[in-house]
This record gives structure tokens, C-alpha cells and sequence, in this order.
């Protein structure tokens, strides 16, 4: 009788992880920011119809990097759950901690119990009636959650992109230098990321119940190319528009 191979459950535990940071490594970055007016989400993101970024419910935001396919049965998944959870109580008892939750569940669940874990790292982000009470979860690939206070960065060089945030950010910056911030953080100092190169969404205070909204290459191209404001948040810099979009 032939004896099964075995496999130490560390190994596989171990190569399941490896796997899975290897694809979300492979793909673009994302990163999101609180702002004095909100919250903004910056990705990395050449298609027009592909989003990373999108809205969950009135004042709660998904993004999402690594195999589309995957993220976006997640982005759904979400849709439906607070769909269904605002209609049977009320739409104030859809909280992005419980979508997170949701998520880090199913992701847990699969990462466990799977052969193949998914290449995906998530964000749920909660706009609150003041900057204070403002929501951003990171869930990873094995279903851990971390709660972000100013920004999170999902997907590709995280490290180091990460730095770049830390060092750039300013507590109440304004729309347009959060944004050029996460911009240049994206980029590097080697390339320059413009309109066509990127996805931005935001989620405003001002913008009433549905708070999620899309910032297109038009107005996307003013506010890079603003000119740097003083006071607050005059630390980052400007990205200049980029002739082609990376491959």
C-alpha cells in the first residue's frame, strides 16, 4: 500500500501565503487617504471600465487590488449583503465594520480550508459625519483585518510606497494636496502617473446621502496640475501627467 505525502500543516500554510503575496505583489497599487472633507482613493489603473474602486452603499466605499475576477465577486458579494441588510432594518445599520468583517470571514474561510487562496487584498471605507469618526478596514488575504487610522496602501510595493505616504502626509490636508501626495507615492521618483494612468473616487461630506463620487481625467488633470498650496498639507508635490500609460 503506498503511504500519502504528507505535508507539515506550517508548509502549507506557508507556500498558500507565499502564493497569494506573490499575485497581489504582481499588481498595481492603491492607496487611500483621509482628507479634511472625506476620504480619497487613489489606484493606479489605465482601464475605464475595470474598477478597483467603487461604492457599497450611501457613504461606504470598496476598493479592491489583485486578480480582478476575484475582488469583484467580493465587491458584489457586499452590494447584496447591505442591500439586503438596509431594506430588512434600516439603512443607518449598514456599517463598514460589518462588511469587513463579512470579508475577512469568507476570506479566512478560503485561505484555510482552499487548495488555491485568493490573490486579493481589500478595503472598506466608511465616511463618518465628522473626520473623526471617518472608517478605513484592511483586510488581507488570509482574513486579517487592520484598522487604518490616516491611509492604507494595498497591492504591489507596499513597503515602500507606504513610506512615501508616511512621509508626505499632513493630518488635514486638503482634496488636492492628499491627492497629488498619493499620486507621487504611486509613482516613484523614476515615472510620473497622469489622468489616463489612474483611477481616483472619493467619498465627501458634501456631496449629501451618496457621498461616493468619481473624479474624471478632466477634473482629475486641474487638480494635479494646481498649483502647490501653503499652509497645511504643502509638504507633497505635484505629478506631472505621464505621455504614456506603464505597461
Amino acid at each position: 500500500m503506498t503511504m500519502p505525502y504528507y505535508v507539515a500543516p506550517e508548509q502549507v500554510m506557508k507556500d498558500r501565503a507565499e502564493y497569494a503575496q506573490k499575485g497581489i505583489a504582481r499588481g498595481r497599487s492603491l492607496v487611500a487617504t483621509i482628507y479634511d472633507g472625506g476620504i480619497v482613493m487613489v489606484a493606479e489603473n489605465p482601464s475605464r471600465s475595470l474598477h478597483k474602486v467603487s461604492e457599497i452603499y450611501d457613504r461606504i466605499a470598496f476598493a479592491g487590488v489583485g486578480k480582478y475576477n476575484e475582488f469583484d465577486q467580493l465587491r458584489v458579494s457586499g452590494v447584496r449583503h447591505a442591500d439586503t441588510k438596509g431594506f430588512a432594518f434600516s439603512r443607518e445599520d449598514v456599517d463598514a465594520r460589518s462588511l469587513a468583517n463579512l470579508y475577512a470571514q469568507y476570506l479566512g474561510q478560503v485561505f484555510t480550508h482552499e487548495m488555491k487562496p485568493l490573490e486579493v487584498e481589500v478595503l472598506v471605507a466608511e465616511l463618518g459625519i465628522e473626520q473623526r469618526l471617518d472608517q478605513m478596514y484592511h483586510i488581507a488575504y488570509e482574513g486579517t483585518i487592520t484598522d487604518e487610522d490616516h491611509f492604507a496602501v494595498l497591492g504591489g510595493e507596499t513597503e515602500t510606497i507606504t513610506s512615501r505616504v508616511a512621509a508626505a502626509f499632513v493630518d488635514g490636508w486638503d482634496l488636492d494636496t492628499a491627492l497629488r501626495g498619493a499620486v507621487t507615492a504611486l509613482a516613484g521618483p523614476d515615472r510620473t502617473l497622469g489622468p489616463d494612468d489612474l483611477e481616483v473616487a472619493v467619498l465627501a461630506r458634501t456631496t449629501g446621502r451618496r457621498a461616493f463620487r468619481r473624479l474624471g481625467p478632466a477634473e482629475l488633470g486641474e487638480r494635479l496640475a494646481a498649483p502647490r498650496r501653503g499652509g497645511r498639507g504643502s509638504r507633497s508635490t505635484p505629478s506631472a501627467p505621464a505621455d504614456d500609460p506603464p505597461g
